[in-house]
């Protein structure tokens, strides 16, 4: 895997870390989920700005907010028991389909 996609997966980690926090701060009132809230979305940044060095932000931010999505949705589930309709599911299939044709076919996604 070429550096910048790891550098890109460690930012939708913290990414999703952050985003699963916010649903557990509860609008911000339960401290320890708000403070993970704040360190994973600022971790999240910066390694999303460390992957502009080597990707065209367009692609970066596709395959950060396509794996956040996907990512979040799965722990959704299980951690909140937020369920997904067929439509929901086909969506989600049709964005990993998008970042897998912009990583495959396109040439912008070299910088």
């Amino acid at each position: 895997m070429p550096k910048a996609y790891l550098i890109l997966l460690v930012a939708v980690v913290f990414e999703t870390i952050g985003t699963a926090a916010l649903q557990a701060s509860q609008q911000f009132t339960k401290p320890i989920p708000s403070i993970i809230v704040v360190i994973g979305y600022g971790l999240a940044f910066y390694m999303m700005a460390l992957t502009l060095r080597y990707l065209p932000v367009g692609i970066t931010y596709a395959v950060w907010s396509g794996l956040g999505i996907i990512s979040i949705s799965i722990i959704a589930y299980f951690a909140f028991g937020q369920k997904l309709d067929m439509a929901a599911i086909l969506g989600m299939g049709l964005i990993v389909a998008g970042i897998l044709v912009i990583n495959l076919f396109s040439k912008t996604a070299v910088h």
